[in-house]
């Protein structure tokens, strides 16, 4: 069974920093990527960053490139988000996702298995 916990969400102004962080406590599940997704009120959950887990190669999306950033410790099965000079527009829920297939598509929905339970970050103007 795979149980992702994701923490770090909270209230800040715009221009502040959080740090989200997402543990896959899954046992005999290979990781092949991990990612966070990001559904703000009334829209579609849309890609925000992602990681090949053995590679390391990161994927964004335009609107977080040079504010955010994804790293991963693969002893503790542990992804983080670093999020800098935040705007109202990156508040939503923040969800982890964890890809556990093969050739897996990093910036698609469909492309991950494993989701969590979401965090809320919220950016006051």
């Amino acid at each position: 069974q795979v149980q992702l916990v994701e923490s770090g969400g909270g209230v800040v102004q715009a221009g502040d920093s959080l740090r989200l962080s997402c543990v896959d406590s899954g046992r005999f599940v290979a990781i092949y990527g991990m990612g966070w997704f990001r559904q703000a009120p009334g829209k579609e959950r849309e890609f925000v960053v992602g990681i090949a887990w053995i590679s390391g190669s990161t994927y964004y999306a335009d609107s977080v490139k040079g504010r955010f950033t994804i790293s991963r410790d693969n002893a503790k099965s542990t992804v983080y988000l670093q999020m800098n000079s935040l705007k109202p527009d990156d508040t939503g829920v923040y969800y982890c996702a964890t890809a556990g297939r093969r050739g897996y598509q990093p910036l698609m929905r469909d492309g991950y298995d494993y989701w969590g339970q979401g965090t809320q970050v919220t950016v006051s103007s």
